[in-house]
């Protein structure tokens, strides 16, 4: 945390010796910042998670849009055409994520998704249910959530 803290001072600093206030400017002044302190933190025990960390975050964020993008169009257009093409269904999905902060992410992360609900986690942790509008391969949703779960274990690790 001291690390990232460090990186958006710089990354401020960045955009103050700038005068100009952008998101383009400031995304620039975090990664200048970013870089500078990979080189001076570099051998320095204790701050290697965040560099190992912060471009695992920066992908999954990119794979969760687009994510994100493609069931809201297929949400969009199952609503706008005549016909319905939704085959809704609860299937269970065993987890390999063992911790409460790791299976609300995840389970989080399912439900804003467009055309998925997490329902409930079994009791002893080891399934979680959802409700899907599209089960038209099982397996195919299987391999989706358990790649999304891969995602958020390496994330919170």
């Amino acid at each position: 945390m001291i690390v990232f803290t460090w990186n958006l001072l710089l990354a401020l600093a960045w955009v103050a010796l700038w005068g100009v206030f952008t998101a383009t400017n400031l995304l620039v002044g975090f990664v200048v910042g970013y870089v500078a302190l990979r080189l001076v933190f570099k051998n320095r025990p204790g701050f290697e998670d965040y560099f190992y960390r912060l471009p695992r975050i920066i992908t999954f964020i990119g794979f969760f849009i687009v994510d994100l993008v493609k069931s809201n169009v297929r949400v969009a257009y199952d609503v706008i055409t005549p016909r319905h093409h939704m085959r809704p269904g609860v299937v269970g999905i065993p987890l390999d994520v063992a911790t409460d902060r790791e299976i609300t992410v995840l389970a989080n992360l399912i439900s804003v998704t467009p055309g998925t609900l997490s329902l409930d986690v079994s009791s002893d942790r080891k399934v979680l249910y959802i409700h899907a509008m599209y089960i038209d391969d099982e397996d195919a949703l299987l391999q989706d959530i358990k790649e999304l779960e891969r995602r958020v274990h390496e994330i919170l690790r």
